[in-house]
Parts: structure tokens; C-alpha cells; sequence
């Protein structure tokens, strides 16, 4: 690594140089311009204790550059490249997207980095659809997904027998987009049924420009493919619920669905996994939730994978296939290992929930070993952590699962499900929460799933603290840092760094009461004597006097040590800091 010999200067000195700054990995922009005070001279003007100075230091957590990420190695010099941050679409993309404000407040609050968390990755769910409106077609069965979101359509339509014994093979071919005749039957498609899923995805990458990624996932093939003929899973939920003869007709959907948008210059999937949690017994015919289809490990999850791969090849679509999307990291080491090899040569990259489980090492060796990229594609709840008048207890929550999850699987990806999972809409009697449980939840930090609530009367998204703990990480940590160890085991410190810039980010989260005094070192990265400077970004508090992506480089009391390339801040109470440590030249 390229050394610079220089003196450490002060980081009030060295904010006071700076004019701007560029925030995160790469060369997007994202916090405030650093502050201009000394912090060589603490006073109460800036809210430093003068306390903070003879403050014991409590830790010391040195960060590692042996322990770098090694997926997505794109250059060939032994570093991993982070590709982003992102949300399953579905279902809240479904919800919103019929709404031009709340399709345009969504976009910019997730995917734009200048005003928003500068998310880069939408998981776009093609919809498997339940024949719920035609009597007279088959499977039709009455409605029974309960929930208001996540009746995700299908594309499919004039599903249609094929009887040979009255029409030739010509009369099917010539009248529909699409016949299996292995599996029995033919349909049309009809490209307008997930309009407001699509509206959104369209947002979200022209927010997110050139950065953006987009992956296809399924979590149900269209009904007439199952066993059941319903898309929310089999009659016993352990069961493989993809019917034999249609493993193809499956694969064809997806290929269809995939080249449809990349032809109409839409959008272009970079990936595709065709299972979603494919081994849990979750998914039961008829169920009041949402779509979904047992596979079971080994030969059923290698036959889907083959069948798209060998589908997509046959369209000229060259594309990463992962799998498996399992619920919980040891059931995604079970999957994987039970693959084909065929099928392991298909795969590309292991996607994983995080739901459940601890192996994270276990799977990141076994996905180093096999040359495969990794992502955590999938997790959220009702995370908690400290007490409720902090307001700070699901944001800390939120983040511990984000350091953990990076720490101990050094993803290239770090993706959440549903973005929004409340809603407020007085016309929907499937929506319960008033507007008035949902300022409660802002206001007083309580835990939910999702970062943000969806107002359909008033037409606005309400932002919580766990979406500013989450813009903590994904504001600065940016595609092209690679993660790097740490020496800590609490799940309260993860960093990253920008080898072609030399530039270290730290997330550090106190989640005691009472301010901390930490050390970090960084002697893996630059020398004692280098001139550096840092950037601190806070989130702590309430939303009504908390702060939310505060500058508060005056306000932390770092000290450089004389003696070693390391410094020391004090982070407050029940709060999440952001640390920018920079060359400065």
C-alpha cells in the first residue's frame, strides 16, 4: 500500500482546509461539510465537555486490512468490492406505486444519495398471481391474501388448456405469447398487470442512476405450474409445490419476464434467483399472507436452476443466477451443499436471509471456497435495544443486525425486505394502523418492521429513526469500499475501506445511556506522522430533538495519538457515529 510520510494534523485544522467533501467509497456525495472549530480547544461553546479530554478510554477497537472482503474481487488486487444497499420491492413497491407523490417520495427518501439513503439494489418480485376473478378459468378459488400489499399480480392471462384432440399444435402457437406442452397449457401475458411495482422500480433506479441494480425474484410460479394450483404454496407446505411436467414453463416465465423489460429498455436485471426461502414448510395453499413454494434441497432447487439457466442461454441473456434465498444462514450452507454440481455451476452467487442462524463465517468460507459472491438479501423485524425514552431502541436494534450481519459474512450486499411495511389508508379495511399509532411508532422510536410508514390519506412517508440509523451506514459506506475486519465482537463497530483513495469509514454505535470514549486504530492503514482528517456523522435521539445525519466533527473530542496511527472519539449515548478518516494532502 502506497505510504506518505506527513504529521497528523488536528481535525478541526484539517475540517477547517477542507472546503467540501466527498462522502463514503467512490465519488459519491453525501454528508455536510465538516465543521471549522479546533477541537484542541474543548469548551461548552460547542457542546464538548471539557470532561471528554481526561475521559478514560473504555476500548480499543483496532481495525484489520488482512481480514478485507474478498468477494467481488473486480480489479484483481486481492480486495472485495461492496456492491450496495438495497430493499425488496415487493411488497411495498405494489402498495405505493398506483401514487405518483408517494412513488416520487419514496425514490428520493431511499435511492437518492444527495437527499435520500442512496439505496442502490431493488429486489424486483415477479409475481406467480392467483386466478382470484374468472369462474369459469381453471383454479379459480375465492380471494384470500388478507394483507393489502402483498397481493402481488401475476402476468399471466387467457390461461388455457391444451387438448389436442380439438386444436393442432399450430392453434395454440398461433394464438398465444406462450405453450408448454409439456405442461398443458398455453397463456398470453399481460405487461401492464404489476404497473405499480414497475413504477417504482423505474424510480428507484433513475434516482439511483448509474449505480442501480436490479434483481429478479420469484416467490411463487403462476398458479396453473402448482400442485396446488395456488400461488401461496402447497396443501402440505413441506411438499415441492411446482409441478413436475412445469419446471420448464416455470423457467420460460421468468426468461420471458426478464427479456420483456430488458427489450422495452425498462430495465436490465443484473441477476435472478427463481425460489425465495424454498426449503422452510412456510407456504401453505390458500394462506391469508402471501405468495410462496416449497422446493426441497438438492435435486428439486438444482432442476429450477438448470431449467432458467438453460432458458435464459437459449433468449442470448447473459446474467448472474443465485440461489438460495434461504430463510436462515444454516439453511443456505444445506442448500448450496446440496446442489447438483450442474447446478453449482450455475449459481454464481449465494444469496442469503439472515432471519435465523449464526454460521456467518461458515458460509462466507464455503462461498470463498467455491468462488461464489455473497449476499445477505433479505431481513428486517422489530429490533430493540436500550430504553424507550432514548427513542434510539429500534434504531440501534436495526443496526446491530446490519454490523452483524457484515462482520460475520462480509457480503458484497446488504439488502432489507419491505422498505415500507405500514400503511395508513382509511379506504382499505385491511390497513389498521391509524395515523395516529403511526406518528406514536416516529415519535417515540418504538420497533417496527420496515423504516418507514406510508400515509395513503395524506399522501406522505413518515421517516423514523431506523431510517436514519440505516443512512448511517448507507450514505457512506459506498459500492467500491471493501469491509474490513475488526477486533470487536460486540456487533457495535463495522468498517470499510477505499484502497484506490485511502480513505476509512467507521459506523461505531454506543448503545449504553452514557457517552463512551473509544480508540480506534488504524496503523493497517496509514503511518503515525500522515496528514489525515475525519468527518464525524451522528444520528442519536429523538425525532423531535434527536439528531438525524448531524455534522458533529466539533463535537466528539478525537485526539490523535502521538505515537501511532490511531484516534480517540467520544460517542454519546445510545447513538450511531459515522467516522470519515481521509487523506489530506
Amino acid at each position: 500500500m502506497k505510504k506518505k510520510a506527513g504529521k497528523i494534523i488536528s481535525v478541526g485544522v484539517a475540517a477547517a482546509i477542507l472546503t467540501s467533501i466527498v462522502s463514503g467509497c467512490g465519488n459519491s456525495t453525501g454528508a455536510n461539510n465538516a465543521g471549522t472549530e479546533s477541537t484542541s480547544e474543548v469548551s461548552e461553546e460547542n457542546n464538548v465537555s471539557e470532561s471528554y479530554e481526561n475521559m478514560e478510554i473504555s476500548k480499543t477497537v483496532k481495525l484489520s486490512l488482512s481480514d478485507a472482503q474478498k468477494f467481488n474481487d473486480t480489479n484483481g488486487d486481492g480486495y472485495g468490492e461492496f456492491q450496495g444497499w438495497g430493499t425488496s420491492l415487493c411488497w411495498w413497491a405494489n402498495r405505493v406505486g398506483y401514487s405518483e407523490e408517494l412513488t416520487a417520495q419514496t425514490a428520493e427518501a431511499f435511492f437518492d444519495l444527495e437527499k435520500g439513503l442512496g439505496m442502490n439494489i431493488g429486489r424486483y418480485n415477479v409475481g406467480g398471481g392467483d386466478n382470484v376473478t374468472d369462474e369459469n378459468a381453471p383454479f379459480y378459488h375465492e380471494p384470500h391474501i388478507k394483507r393489502s400489499d402483498s397481493v402481488v399480480p401475476g402476468y399471466c392471462v387467457d390461461v388455457t388448456k391444451v387438448d389436442l384432440s380439438n386444436n393442432s399444435k399450430d392453434y395454440y402457437v398461433d394464438n398465444f405469447a406462450r405453450v408448454d406442452f409439456d405442461c398443458g397449457y398455453a397463456w398470453n401475458y399481460d405487461w401492464d398487470a404489476d404497473a405499480n411495482q414497475m413504477n417504482v422500480l423505474k424510480a428507484a433506479a433513475d434516482a439511483a442512476k448509474d449505480e442501480f441494480i436490479a434483481e429478479a425474484f420469484s416467490n411463487s410460479p403462476p398458479y396453473f405450474m402448482t400442485v396446488s394450483g395456488c400461488s401461496s404454496g402447497g396443501e402440505d407446505p413441506s411438499v415441492d409445490n411446482l409441478r413436475e411436467d412445469s419446471y420448464t414453463a416455470f423457467a420460460c416465465y421468468m426468461a420471458d419476464v426478464i427479456e420483456h423489460w430488458m427489450q422495452e429498455g425498462v430495465i436490465t436485471f443484473q441477476s435472478v434467483d427463481p425460489m425465495n426461502e424454498p426449503a422452510t414448510s412456510y407456504w401453505g395453499a390458500h394462506s391469508e399472507k402471501q405468495e410462496g413454494c416449497h422446493f426441497s434441497q438438492g435435486e428439486s432447487q438444482s432442476r429450477i436452476l438448470t431449467a432458467l439457466n438453460a432458458e435464459l442461454q437459449n433468449k442470448g441473456i447473459d446474467m448472474i443466477i443465485c440461489g438460495t434465498d434461504e430463510t436462515s444462514i444454516e439453511a443456505a450452507i444445506m442448500s448450496y451443499k446440496s446442489l447438483s454440481e450442474e447446478a453449482k455451476e450455475v449459481v454464481d452467487r449465494i444469496d442469503t436471509h439472515a432471519y435465523e442462524g449464526t454460521q456467518r463465517d461458515m458460509l462466507k468460507k464455503i462461498a470463498e471456497e467455491s468462488g461464489k459472491n455473497l449476499w445477505m438479501s433479505e431481513v428486517d423485524g422489530t429490533y430493540s435495544i436500550g430504553k424507550k425514552d432514548t427513542g434510539m431502541q429500534a434504531a440501534l436494534g436495526y443496526s446491530e443486525q446490519i454490523i452483524k450481519d457484515l462482520n460475520g459474512l462480509m457480503p458484497t450486499a446488504w439488502i432489507m425486505w419491505d422498505a415500507v411495511d405500514v400503511h395508513v389508508d382509511s379506504s382499505n379495511e385491511f390497513d389498521t394502523c391509524t395515523r395516529q399509532q403511526a406518528d406514536e411508532i416516529v415519535s417515540t422510536g418504538t420497533p417496527f418492521w420496515g423504516i418507514a410508514i406510508a400515509d395513503h390519506d395524506a399522501k406522505e412517508l413518515l421517516l423514523t429513526k431506523k431510517y436514519y440509523a440505516f443512512g448511517q451506514f448507507t450514505k457512506f459506506i459506498r459500492p467500491g469500499c471493501t469491509l474490513v475486519g475488526v477486533d470487536d465482537k460486540t456487533n457495535t463497530v463495522v468498517a470499510a475501506y477505499d484502497p484506490e483513495n485511502e480513505k476509512v469509514v467507521i459506523v461505531a454505535m454506543n448503545t449504553n445511556v452514557d457517552d463512551v470514549k473509544w480508540e480506534f486504530d488504524l496503523s493497517d492503514f496509514y503511518e503515525a506522522g500522515e496528514d489525515i482528517g475525519i468527518v464525524a456523522t451522528r444520528t442519536s435521539g429523538t425525532m423531535a430533538d434527536g439528531e438525524n445525519w448531524a455534522d458533529v466533527t466539533d463535537k466528539v473530542a478525537m485526539n490523535f495519538s502521538e505515537d501511532k496511527a490511531s484516534f480517540s472519539a467520544v460517542l454519546k449515548g445510545s447513538s450511531i457515529t459515522t467516522f470519515e478518516i481521509d487523506k489530506w494532502y
